[in-house]
């Protein structure tokens, strides 16, 4: 832990990107008791500050309504890191466990698997998720399942290209040698070599989760009003542009942060990672 803390430590970005990353959790679990407005997180009306510009009351102005926008970018937070939290707790899994199989067993195992994802990476991403939502309703679940469909693809991906790679080294044919069975070798021998990429990888798709999240709200598939999420703030703003400029404009900073600081972090750990190994 020491040594981790000293590689981190010693390039500014990283620490940068450990600070905007737990401002922005620290800012979502405490949004209650942060939020100038808590209550603004719902379909709450006040049309005696509506549409008004960032003030000593609103920092970040009002939208059409009068809610407060700082008050519903803090809820917004929330919303973003539990949908990436549970896209890659189902995703990751999912693609670790087909990347294994098909990168250890080899021969048909490898065929049929890798072909299945081929398949889920030809398609765009975003344009995977919008078909899943178009058959589902807009909602945070049905949000989640969409991203997940197309998300476990790259992590199967990205352990198939370790697991095919590791499994002619001398500790796995070892292994072999004195019977363990395939669930071992996978799991605990191939596996532990592929945590270091697999984490590194969830801690950036934390940022991309977040901006395909956004993209759906924007494009109204997302989380849906009055729940507060930034994709949706950022385009019932566009509509106001460039007047109500506060409505587009600090919302999507709120994303520009977020994904900024999970991308630091993620550089960062890549090179902790890297040499611990």
């Amino acid at each position: 832990m020491t040594r981790t803390l000293r590689i981190l430590a010693s390039n500014p970005l990283s620490l940068i990107g450990i600070l905007l990353v737990l401002t922005i959790v620290l800012a979502a679990t405490f949004a209650p008791w942060i939020a100038p407005f808590p209550t603004h997180n719902t379909a709450v009306i006040d049309f005696a500050y509506a549409n008004n510009a960032p003030s000593a009351r609103n920092w970040m102005g009002t939208d059409l309504v009068g809610r407060d926008i700082f008050s519903r970018i803090l809820y917004a937070f929330r919303i973003s890191l539990l949908l990436g939290v549970v896209v890659l707790i189902i995703a990751t899994p999912i693609g670790t466990i087909v990347g294994l199989l098909a990168g250890y067993l080899g021969g048909w195992t490898e065929s049929v698997l890798m072909r299945i994802v081929d398949i889920f990476l030809s398609i765009p991403p975003l344009v995977l998720a919008i078909a899943v939502l178009g058959v589902l309703e807009p909602t945070l679940t049905n949000a989640m399942i969409a991203v997940t469909v197309m998300w476990w693809p790259w992590y199967a991906r990205l352990v198939y290209s370790i697991a095919r790679s590791e499994r002619e080294e001398g500790y796995v044919l070892a292994a072999e040698v004195i019977g363990a069975s395939t669930a071992h070798i996978a799991l605990r021998e191939i596996l532990p070599n592929c945590l270091p990429a697999i984490i590194t990888k969830m801690t950036l798709d934390m940022g991309f989760v977040i901006i395909i999240a956004s993209s759906l709200s924007f494009l109204g598939l997302g989380v849906q009003p009055p729940t507060p999420d930034l994709g949706s703030m950022v385009a019932e703003g566009a509509r106001y542009l460039p007047d109500s400029w506060w409505m587009t404009v600090f919302p999507g900073l709120a994303i520009l942060l977020a994904v900024f600081g999970f991308n630091l972090l993620g550089d960062g750990l890549r090179e902790v990672l890297g040499a611990e190994e």
